[in-house]
């Protein structure tokens, strides 16, 4: 993916933040998602490209825009989307920490088109890659992390959403002497901190999302990272109509554990993550002395680099990049 495409790409992202933070702590989790969506909607649908939503707000009938087959922009490189326009809707609608605004972008049929139900998941970074497998008990994924990483056990920190489907996963966790670090929402971000240094999240587990899913696969293939999930339509309780889609659109094995390769079939891949609130990987958007400040993380697959951009704009056009 050229630069010059992941740059237009990255201040899509800026602009949902931006249109979604006016919404933070304002308790009001529909409009800052609407506010995300139609920010992006717009900024899309300005660019030379041809774009396909793969994974968005959901099928025509159920989302205005940003739905799943919608296509954007004004004509050119084909390239297939992946967007979550406001992950953590509940974390920005309350000011809670690590709302992202999150977009993946790749050729044309690179990624997959996820059915909007439940993935089991397991995420590490680079330095356990290789190291962890989703069929593995915990305490096999916990200990073999550990010796990647050169830490004791009782060290390693495990994410996992906080949901009461996951109440045996934290129990197994406890039970190795590892810590755990339970968040609200913010699937993502939980797969994705894996991989970037300072968050003190080395491991992450549980079912979440499977369009998620495809958006933490595309960072960490960036990186070098691990990352396997496997489609859990029993714990949907619309699953068996999701299913019969997922089998008409999906092209992979609906019950085999689906690799990053599988989520996103192409080197040539790249994830930007733009911070809404305040987190551990991301600082939110920030406005002071007539100008407004974002910050985001790009992870691009075709040359496996991570860059964090801090942008300060300044008026109604103007802007100065850092980093």
């Amino acid at each position: 993916m050229e630069a010059a495409r992941i740059m237009e790409v990255l201040e899509v992202a800026e602009l949902a933040a931006q249109a979604s933070a006016a919404w933070n702590g304002r308790g009001d989790k529909v409009a800052a998602d609407q506010a995300a969506t139609t920010a992006m909607r717009d900024a899309f649908n300005r660019m030379a490209f041809s774009g396909r939503i793969v994974i968005g707000e959901g099928e025509r009938d159920e989302a205005p825009m940003l739905f799943i087959g919608e296509e954007l922009g004004q004509g050119g490189e084909q390239i297939d989307i992946a967007v979550d326009p406001l992950e953590g809707t509940n974390l920005c609608a309350y000011n809670r920490p690590n709302a992202l605004c999150t977009i993946a972008i790749a050729p044309r049929g690179a990624l997959l088109f996820a059915p909007d139900t439940y993935m089991q998941k397991i995420a590490v970074g680079p330095a356990a890659a290789g190291a962890v497998h989703i069929d593995a008990p915990v305490a096999d994924n916990v200990s073999a992390v550990a010796a990647a990483l050169g830490k004791r056990v009782e060290d390693v920190c495990v994410c996992v959403l906080d949901r009461e489907r996951h109440a045996q996963l934290i129990a197994e966790v406890r039970a190795t002497g590892a810590r755990i670090r339970l968040i609200d929402d913010g699937d993502v971000f939980g797969a994705i901190a894996t991989a970037v240094p300072g968050t003190g999240i080395d491991l992450y587990l549980g079912s979440g999302g499977a369009p998620e899913g495809v958006l933490a696969a595309a960072g960490l293939k960036a990186i070098g990272g691990t990352f396997m999930g496997r489609l859990r339509f029993d714990l949907d309780p619309h699953g068996v109509e999701k299913r019969a889609r997922a089998e008409r659109t999906a092209q992979v094995d609906l019950d085999a554990v689906l690799s990053m390769d599988d989520l996103v079939r192409s080197d040539d891949a790249a994830f930007i993550a733009c911070g809404v609130t305040d987190g551990e990987m991301l600082r939110g958007v920030s406005r002071a002395d007539g100008s407004v400040t974002t910050e985001c993380v790009v992870m691009n697959a075709a040359d496996r680099t991570v860059r964090f951009v801090r942008t300060c704009h300044r008026g109604e056009r103007g802007l100065v990049r850092f980093g």
